[in-house]
């Protein structure tokens, strides 16, 4: 069989993935590091099962980061980004910014212009969004302080790439001919200034686009009502927007990032999601395949110490500014450390901006050769480090590591309630029902507590509830309700985006933790809110006032009129809330006339001489009167 057809490549890639990235995570390592050493092994230089031309195979792989970034922009809604616009401005500027300069002085204490030693700084302070996110989504760390620090300081990484390559033709010194290593693009052959301003109008382009094209679009696809026609329209939503890319002498990657940024508040986002995400992960995993395949062992063999001194102080340099700027953000020890280890290594926008550097004549040939070994060899370095970090220096203090999350559970029942999340709240609700013979389907993510529930006895199924494929699985289709028992606001508003659209049969129940919760609860549409502080607060409040002898008719009267005249002044404050004056002022005066209303109605009460029974008192009346009898 021919070795360079597709079938016995495919065969090759996929067996090199099922083999050793099983074999890595058994043994901590983690899938990407897994990828990377299957990729080094049935590489060229290697066992060379593989075509020695990595460069066809790179421009593949790389279609798995475009489908990564279109996903992390269609995450990025407004109101998170507003979020996080102190650490993506204050870390991810100062990140970029020093560690531009630093590089860029070693570069031109070393000799380099310094056109070129700019280019260096810009080029290798970026980072890999690849690896970073897969790998601390792996460790289940993206939640944790250092997993947000270092999303932010890649998001505004990845929006940098824009002036990035909007700068390099004006940097551009002597033009490579004919483009070396670069297909012909629309750009090229064309002055400096002008490829920077195809390079601006093309990005204003796709946001246009993105905004009045793009949804009218796909509401015309959804009336078809054939998810495969969607998602065909999704797959060529994202690549449509790589060839116009590319035609222009830019990333794909950038682009779907913008694309998915414009896209965030979309009626389509969960399902464009949904879509991608299988695609996403298995050509994710064959482009770090395609990174381990390509370290040129032939170069590094030639100038090893050059090559691997290169990296260490690359990492070293990148890993000290990381650290100061943690510390000026207050990220305590731990996270500090797992912030800079996770971000020291040099990112795939890399391989893209040294292509165009190569293009544009601002650096050599051979000197780019050096630095594209030396970034997928930091690449592959960086899970070893993680893994050096968390083996050794988290527990000295005194950090233990997250477990590693597993695979979605199958389900195989089909039950008139879903339960999303089971922890205290969900808890006592699946077990009231079941204790009524109503059976519900229950789904948690917290793999510790889904196994110790199994062994008491309770069927509860691991998998994300905010995904529409496991509620599709959990039979929200047949199911008449959906209770949101989940301990995080932005699943559960996620959960309800996804059930309102798919499932508008099913009746939806939701927790809340606090008035915060319930104002997002309400904006969102949902009737039926819970607060989970309000009935036990009230609990506590009668019992303190049986306890100081009031009558318990008197005290449950109170506390119903408490809880109607609440909630029913709930609408008035979520409507002000966004103006803490005028939200303060409504809430005294709410206060207020609550206050009043309960103490009327006490006189009122009294006026009548109210004799309403309390089962308490006669209780208590008739022991006394045992006794004295």
């Amino acid at each position: 069989m021919d070795q360079q057809s597709f079938l016995f490549q495919a065969m090759i890639y996929l067996g090199a993935a099922v083999i050793f990235v099983p074999l890595a995570k058994r043994i901590g390592l983690g899938s990407v590091l897994g990828y990377l050493l299957a990729g080094i092994i049935i590489g060229p230089f290697v066992l060379g099962l593989i075509s020695s031309d990595g460069e066809d195979l790179m421009h593949f792989a790389e279609f798995g980061v475009v489908m990564m970034l279109f996903v992390i922009g269609l995450e990025l809604e407004p109101d998170l980004l507003w979020n996080l616009r102190k650490p993506i401005l204050g870390m991810g500027g100062m990140q970029v910014l020093i560690s531009t300069l630093a590089i860029g002085g070693i570069a031109m204490a070393l000799g380099l212009s310094w056109q070129a030693s700019l280019v260096m700084g810009m080029t290798l302070s970026l980072s890999s969004t690849a690896i970073v996110l897969q790998t601390l989504n792996e460790k289940g760390l993206m939640k944790s302080a250092a997993g947000q620090s270092a999303f932010s300081v890649l998001l505004f990484q990845d929006i940098a790439v824009i002036p990035m390559l909007a700068l390099l033709p004006l940097l551009a010194v002597n033009k490579a001919a004919g483009g070396t290593h670069g297909s012909e693009t629309f750009v090229s052959g064309k002055p400096g200034w002008l490829q920077t301003l195809i390079v601006l109008g093309s990005v204003g382009a796709i946001v246009m686009a993105g905004r009045y094209l793009v949804q009218p679009f796909f509401r015309m696809i959804a009336k078809s009502r054939l998810r495969e026609i969607f998602t065909a329209s999704t797959l060529l939503l994202v690549v449509g927007i790589a060839v116009l890319m590319a035609q222009v002498g830019l990333s794909p990657a950038l682009g779907t990032f913008l694309a998915g940024v414009v896209l965030a508040n979309s009626e389509f986002k969960h399902e464009l999601e949904s879509d991608i995400e299988p695609f996403k992960g298995l050509l994710l995993g064959l482009f770090f395949l395609a990174v381990g395949a390509s370290i040129d062992f032939h170069l590094i063999m030639q100038q090893p110490w050059l090559i691997v001194g290169l990296v260490l102080l690359l990492m070293l340099v990148k890993g000290v500014v990381l650290f100061i700027i943690g510390k000026s953000f207050k990220l305590s020890s731990d996270q500090n450390f797992l912030f800079s280890f996770a971000l020291c290594q040099v990112g795939e926008f890399a391989f893209v901006l040294f292509s165009f550097t190569m293009q544009q004549g601002i650096l050599p040939e051979n000197m780019v050769g050096i630095m594209v070994a030396v970034v997928a060899i930091s690449m592959a370095f960086t899970p070893v480090f993680l893994m050096i970090n968390e083996r050794f220096i988290l527990p000295v203090l005194g950090t233990k590591p997250i477990a590693n999350q597993r695979e979605a559970d199958l389900i195989d029942e089909r039950n008139p309630v879903i339960i999303a999340g089971f922890g205290r709240v969900g808890n006592v609700v699946g077990r009231f029902l079941r204790a009524n013979q109503i059976e519900a389907t229950i789904l948690d993510t917290d793999s510790d507590r889904v196994d110790l529930l199994r062994k008491m006895g309770f069927k509860v199924y691991y998998g994300d509830a905010t995904r529409f494929d496991m509620l599709v699985s959990a039979g929200a289709r047949e199911a008449r309700i959906l209770i949101i028992a989940l301990g995080e606001l932005d699943k559960s508003l996620a959960l309800i985006d996804v059930a309102k659209k798919y499932f508008p049969h099913l009746r939806i129940l939701v927790r809340a933790y606090d008035r915060k919760d319930t104002y997002e609860f309400m904006d969102a549409g949902m009737p039926h809110i819970y607060r989970e502080t309000i009935d036990t607060s009230l609990r506590i409040g009668i019992d303190a006032l049986r306890f100081l002898g009031l009558r318990s008719y008197k005290i449950q009267r109170s506390a119903r009129m408490f809880l109607k005249h609440d909630e029913k002044t709930l609408k008035k404050l979520a409507s002000v809330r966004f103006d803490t004056k005028v939200y303060i002022n409504t809430a005294r005066q709410v206060i207020q006339d609550l206050e009043q209303l309960i103490q009327s109605d006490t006189q009122e009460l009294q006026m009548q001489k109210d004799d309403a029974w309390d089962e308490e008192s006669l209780i208590q009346e008739y022991a006394a009167n045992q006794q004295n009898t």
